[in-house]
C-alpha cells in the first residue's frame, strides 16, 4: 500500500485547520481509493503533496563474480546465435 502525504490547504489560518494537517500527515491508503478531500480529525480542506521517491542507488556495476554470487547464470557470446556458459 502506498503511503500518501497530505497537509491543508490554508496553512497561514490557524482557526481553519487542527495542528495536525497544518504540520502534515502521511496516511496509508489502497491506490484504487480516491485522494482524501478533507482532514480525519477538523473536516478542513487537505490536499495531496507530491513527496520523495525512494530508488535504490548501485554505485557501481556488478561484475561477474558478483552476478555468480547472486544465483544468476551468465552467457558470453561466442558466433552467430551462440552463447557459451561462463
Amino acid at each position: 500500500m502506498p503511503i500518501y502525504e497530505y497537509v491543508t490547504e490554508a496553512p497561514d489560518d490557524p482557526e481553519r485547520s487542527c495542528r495536525i494537517c497544518r504540520r502534515g500527515f502521511e496516511l496509508r491508503r489502497p491506490a484504487n481509493r480516491e485522494a482524501l478531500v478533507m482532514c480525519l480529525l477538523c473536516k478542513h480542506p487537505v490536499k495531496k503533496v507530491i513527496s520523495q521517491v525512494n530508488t535504490p542507488r548501485i554505485a557501481k556495476p556488478l561484475s561477474v563474480s558478483d552476478a555468480k554470487k547472486a544465483g544468476f547464470t551468465i552467457l558470453e557470446k561466442r558466433d552467430e546465435g551462440v552463447y557459451e556458459k561462463l
